[in-house]
């Protein structure tokens, strides 16, 4: 298995349809937007994806923007297939955008995610990441 940034240029149909079935794992309701429109040069988002032979098994995004209060990032979208779950793949892909993070000079990292997932919590925190005291709010449109 690898681990890698996933880049425009080597996207084709294979991709685009694993990378669907494996969100689907995630988040059946969501619409999904093209790998090509996540991927497009104006689109600050980097992808991490893990293979293993010619399958992708797992992704992790992770955007950046620059903002008065500094230069963020904000992990979106990690989700390993279930029948490669408990291997440490989930950790590796976390490590790679943590690892571009840091050449991109971000100030700080945020993610979201659901009180239930223990282990993507434990994943997290185990990586440093603290519960911030906040709420999150959100607006559907």
């Amino acid at each position: 298995m690898t681990i890698k940034l996933l880049h425009a240029k080597e996207l084709n149909a294979t991709i685009q349809s694993q990378v669907e079935a494996l969100y689907k794992q995630l988040n059946a309701v969501n619409v999904q937007r093209p790998l090509e429109q996540i991927l497009h040069e104006n689109n600050n988002v980097i992808v991490a994806v893990c293979r293993d032979n010619e399958a992708v098994v797992a992704i992790a995004m992770l955007s950046t923007y620059i903002i008065i209060s500094g230069h963020r990032g904000i992990v979106e979208d990690v989700v390993v297939d279930s029948a490669y779950r408990g291997k440490g793949i989930g950790k590796k892909l976390m490590q790679k955008l943590l690892e571009e993070a840091k050449k991109q000079k971000l100030d700080e990292i945020l993610l979201f995610t659901g009180h239930h997932r223990t282990a993507a919590i434990n994943l997290y925190k185990g990586l440093g990441f603290t519960l911030r005291k906040s709420g999150v709010y959100n607006m559907k449109l």
